[in-house]
């Protein structure tokens, strides 16, 4: 078994995909013509984005949109930095929501959360010692 993926269901992928752009410095991959589907450039795990109808006609019974939960959802997409409070700070300014601001872990880890619009938690830590 291997990882291969993750997709997130927002309201729309392709501001979703700006989004991560401007404040991660993430490129497209790929925007499907129909804008219900894309993917970021993120190394050998693919990051995607899926909008709310492609996943009601996955799921019969639905999904939580985590763009309409108050909380964010309890499932986070980590963003390895080498420069935490940077990628934070960038991250604002884009238009996240602070969750907590960048500490420093017990074992060395600097580590930062926010709230993307579309309501996806990201955590952007640094890389783990002796990782």
């Amino acid at each position: 078994m291997q990882f291969g993926y993750t997709i997130v269901y927002v309201p729309d992928v392709a501001a979703s995909l700006a989004f991560f752009s401007q404040a991660f410095g993430l490129a497209t991959r790929f925007l499907h013509p129909s804008g219900s589907y894309g993917e970021l450039e993120t190394g050998a795990t693919t990051l995607a984005f899926a909008d709310h109808a492609l996943g009601h006609a996955n799921f019969s019974g639905g999904h939580v949109a985590a763009s309409e939960s108050a909380q964010p959802l309890g499932v986070e997409i980590a963003l390895v930095s080498s420069d935490v409070a940077q990628a934070y700070a960038s991250a604002l300014a884009a238009g996240a929501t602070a969750l907590a601001a960048p500490t420093t872990k017990p074992w060395g880890q600097v580590v930062a959360y926010v709230r993307c619009p579309d309501g996806t938690l990201v955590e952007l830590c640094s890389p783990v010692a002796g990782a």
